[in-house]
């Protein structure tokens, strides 16, 4: 063969190899996505099957947004739908937020990770002195405060809530340990209640006002975490309850403009077309589209850290091949199908949501709805990164995958759970149970009689109004007027020696015994003449 033909040779197999593995990449690119019709189908089919009204959805991969688009209805009064723009409530996975707000002040060089919390606020205190004296900032995030799961958010919801954040942070004291500090794992709301007030403290303004600035703004993100403008409020989700075969709205949990107490922890409203913004920020080591740093690769790293063991059920295990699961800083992580998975979800009754990203394939999606059942985000976030990570693989029904777990979860609370019975009276007249009751930390309640029966009310929580019923001896059972507000409670009265009401308590209506319950530090006295002229004063 002569040199021009071996030449010859050499160039057409070079072109030849080219041409086929553009052709692998590109097929490999075409294969590694949900196309949009297919997307339309499993969200249409949980939001069916899950009785989810609406849901937005974006994906983020290789810094491009490939997929956003907005289904179902935002209200069913109105038949409004959804689309890219449509404001939805972040709940939980707000704590991304507050925890990138430490974050950028960690690569200011204002504070450090390891900082103790009473470096910042002297006020901070916790039941047991030396663990107030080692709190730090890092552990604000981590959910190992030694407290039960959700202490405190008594507080926080059902909103609106009357409590301040500095009362928060004051009645701190208040909550009873379960757990050695750093020991056990726990979900922590109030925590990240107290990070947003050190992120205020640090930089002179308001929490709100700092994220506005340093996070939404240069990313143009259309998220508000305080007080959203009256233009802005054209477009946004109605949070909407399934139960008895009905989808009924959920006003208290709404989006009404008013800045919420829980913003830092679960109070954030924002849209999908904006959380793009934020997934490509994440994927693109803290940068955004101009190249400006919002939050360096160093704290990403730092935030995405394992630093609390999770718990995990063997259903996850066994579907996603799981083999660790953790949390770091407003971000849990495991690992999905050998691939290493950040991701957060967020729920308030009527509204859900759920972020996830997989760095090493540069693929970011949010979750956003308007209903109360987790089976519709999770069957819809499983579709869409199991067709990046495994798209030639057999296609599983996820839909169907979760609705059995649901029904089977279901079924085993129906299989344990006992109503309490009672003999429907009590030993006094309804009128030796009437007054107001005071706790140390969450205020006062008000017993009192109506043309009903006994009524009960919490000047702090407006929304927590209810009958008492006669349950037994000088218990009653609570039944509120908002069922969707809390479960009904037992209110047990408790008498002096001279047969004297003189405390009341709240417990969970069921005959187990239970720890982690939003009642377990209240301790109501009831208030004589004297106290009663001064809570009157103070309530004027």
């Amino acid at each position: 063969m002569t040199n021009f033909k071996k030449s010859l040779f050499i160039v057409s197999s070079l072109l030849i190899t080219n041409a086929f593995a553009s052709l692998v990449q590109a097929s490999n690119e075409q294969a590694q996505t949900l196309d949009a019709q297919k997307i339309a189908a499993v969200v249409n089919k949980a939001r069916k099957t899950f009785y989810i009204p609406g849901m937005s959805v974006g994906i983020v991969h290789k810094n491009k947004v490939v997929h956003l688009q907005g289904y179902g209805l935002k209200n069913m009064a109105s038949q409004a739908k959804v689309d890219k723009n449509t404001l939805f409530r972040l709940a939980s996975t707000s704590k991304a937020f507050t925890a990138a707000s430490l974050a950028i002040l960690v690569d200011d060089g204002k504070i450090n990770w390891d900082d103790k919390v009473t470096d910042y606020l002297p006020e901070f205190r916790m039941s047991e002195h030396w663990v107030t004296g080692e709190f730090t900032l890092g552990d604000l995030l981590t959910h190992k405060s030694g407290l039960v799961s959700s202490a405190g958010d008594s507080m926080l919801w059902p909103e609106p809530s009357g409590f301040t954040r500095e009362e928060i942070i004051h009645n701190l004291r208040y909550l009873t340990p379960e757990f050695s500090f750093r020991s056990t794992y726990a979900y922590s709301n109030l925590m990240y209640i107290v990070a947003g007030e050190v992120v205020a403290r640090v930089s002179e303004q308001p929490w709100e006002d700092f994220v506005e600035q340093r996070i939404f703004k240069p990313l143009n993100m259309q998220c508000y975490a305080g007080n959203i403008p009256k233009v802005a409020l054209t477009n946004v989700a109605t949070p909407y309850g399934y139960r008895n075969n009905n989808i009924y709205p959920i006003p208290r949990n709404g989006i009404h403009g008013p800045m919420t107490v829980s913003a830092a922890a679960g109070g954030i409203v924002c849209n999908a077309y904006s959380m793009t913004k934020w997934l490509k920020m994440l994927l693109n080591e803290g940068m955004n589209e101009n190249n400006e740093q919002i939050v360096s690769a160093k704290q990403l790293t730092s935030m995405w850290q394992s630093r609390t063991i999770l718990p995990m059920a063997k259903r996850e295990q066994a579907r996603n091949k799981t083999h660790f699961r953790t949390y770091g800083y407003g971000w849990r992580k495991n690992d999905l199908l050998g691939y290493e998975l950040i991701s957060h979800t967020g729920t308030v009754s009527g509204m859900q949501a759920y972020v996830a990203l997989i760095p090493e394939l540069e693929l970011g999606v949010v979750l956003l709805n308007n209903g109360s059942n987790s089976g519709a985000r999770s069957a819809v976030m499983q579709s869409i990164l199991r067709s990046f990570i495994t798209p030639d693989s057999a296609e599983i029904d996820w839909v169907e995958d979760y609705r059995i777990e649901r029904l089977e979860k279901r079924n085993e609370y129906n299989s344990k759970h006992k109503v309490p019975k009672g003999s429907g009276r009590v030993l006094l007249s309804n009128e030796a149970y009437t007054g107001h009751y005071k706790d140390a930390w969450y205020g006062t309640v008000i017993i009192e009689e109506s043309e009903h029966g006994l009524r009960l009310k919490f000047p702090k929580m407006i929304t927590l109004k209810g009958t008492l019923e006669p349950f037994d001896d000088h218990s009653f059972v609570v039944r509120w007027d908002n069922k969707n507000a809390a479960e009904d409670a037992f209110v047990h009265f408790k008498l002096d020696a001279n047969g004297i009401v003189q405390l009341l308590r709240l417990y969970p209506f069921t005959l187990e015994k239970e720890v982690s319950h939003e009642y377990r530090d209240m301790n109501f006295t009831r208030q004589h003449t004297e106290q009663m002229n001064e809570f009157n004063i103070n309530s004027k």
